[in-house]
């Protein structure tokens, strides 16, 4: 739960003023959506009777006949309730917080232009179907789990899906109004908090313990508290490697020693080894948590020169990086380079194909995208009558300013 105040640091510091109160706004609110569409449904698709595919449709989810026995009095069911190894409710928390995390992803990517009532309808559908599904093949001992499709914490089932689902809605609801100019070239939009984001980058990198560390479901013995040790110590050293090797390849791929590319880097490298970080051999994190911020910073540059707007670089972060992470397994896991394949490209047909028909739909509908006045007036006043920083004198962007020139 506290990476959500993570994203929302580095969502609100990357975007223009005019637009921070509604990032926090949409960040309170998906998660707020992910809780009560996951209650309702998502962990009973996801958990719930799994046959290969998906599992089951009844509403809502609770406690145990057990337990709740046990709560009226039947001492006699604190045996089955122990031996279950964990109260049935604390797994609906956690995995809670997991798919609140791929709603994250699409926030950060679509930020400046999208409509926050849209934003709200599509992680409605992310939450309570799209993920579940997922969820359902992998973790639920659907399909791809059974073929031995490894993924210890998510790199594809959680980031990947958020970073397919984002680039479905950035296709759809296009790039910020001259983000790419006419002559070819993009216009800079550096972070206009640089503290915040790096913030939300720490508060993120000290919530993945809790993201890759609690995966291990267990801290019950000497075998689960030195598997967490391994785990978290990965965990930490691939970040660290990301930030490092995506400040280093930034000036040649981006013309300059670049803080975001740095600070991606630590998110690239947490995401390149959440499919594998139960590895014993140290060094291998490194490698990975590296290579992912490698990639990372030559995918922030593809997507300028594909003209695909990601405010904050959320798809090459969690989608290239997630695709990375899981063929990772591979080299130190143990996994199958066909398994790991074959759950990339099933996740991600299914996942991006998914996203991008909800988009058009809800584009063709109550649409997706705010309206240029709004989007140069910016969503705080527009759409919220409320600025972030009230006191700050807000200058006119140059290219607002020519193109009025232009106009008149």
């Amino acid at each position: 739960m506290w990476m959500c105040a993570g994203f929302t640091m580095l969502e609100s510091g990357s975007v223009r003023t005019k637009n921070a109160s509604v990032i926090c706004l949409k960040n309170i609110g998906l998660y707020a959506i992910a809780g009560l569409a996951y209650y309702a449904i998502g962990y009973n698709l996801m958990y719930v009777d799994v046959e290969s595919w998906i599992g089951s449709f009844t509403f809502s989810y609770g406690p145990s006949a057990q337990e709740i026995a046990l709560l009226r009095g039947d001492a006699s069911m604190e045996k089955t309730v122990v031996e279950n190894g964990y109260a049935v409710m604390s797994d609906w928390f956690f995995q809670m917080v997991f798919v609140a995390t791929t709603a994250s992803i699409v926030s950060g990517t679509l930020a400046e232009r999208v409509k926050l009532w849209s934003f709200f309808l599509f992680t409605l559908f992310l939450t309570a179907f799209i993920y579940p599904v997922i969820g359902a093949w992998t973790w639920g001992d659907g399909w791809l789990n059974q073929m031995g499709f490894q993924d210890f914490a998510g790199s594809t089932i959680v980031h990947s899906t958020g970073g397919w689902a984002a680039l479905a809605g950035a296709l759809v609801v296009g790039p910020r109004l001259r983000k790419f100019r006419a002559d070819g070239t993009v216009k800079p939009t550096p972070p206009s908090n640089v503290p915040a984001v790096t913030l939300g980058v720490f508060i993120l990198w000290l919530g993945w313990f809790g993201f890759n560390g609690g995966s291990q479901l267990a801290l019950s013995g000497v075998a689960d508290a030195v598997a967490v040790s391994i785990i978290l110590v990965n965990t930490n050293l691939a970040a660290a490697a990301g930030v490092m090797a995506a400040i280093s390849v930034s000036r040649p791929i981006l013309g300059r020693y670049d803080l975001f590319a740095g600070l991606n880097g630590a998110i690239a490298g947490l995401v390149s080894i959440t499919a594998g970080p139960d590895i014993v051999e140290h060094h291998w994190a490194i490698i990975i948590g590296a290579a992912g911020g490698v990639l990372c910073t030559a995918g922030i540059r593809l997507l300028e020169v594909l003209k695909i707007d990601d405010v904050v670089g959320a798809i090459p972060a969690h989608l290239v990086a997630g695709i990375w992470g899981t063929l990772a397994v591979c080299i130190a896991a143990g996994g199958n380079v066909g398994d790991q394949l074959t759950g990339i490209l099933a996740v991600g047909a299914f996942v991006f194909v998914t996203s991008w028909v909800l988009w058009l739909i809800i584009d063709a509908t109550i649409k997706a995208r705010v309206s240029p006045h709004v989007e140069e007036l910016g969503q705080d006043v527009a759409e919220l009558g409320i600025e972030a920083y009230p006191e700050f004198l807000v200058i006119p962007d140059p290219d607002d300013v020519n193109d009025l020139k232009l106009k008149k």
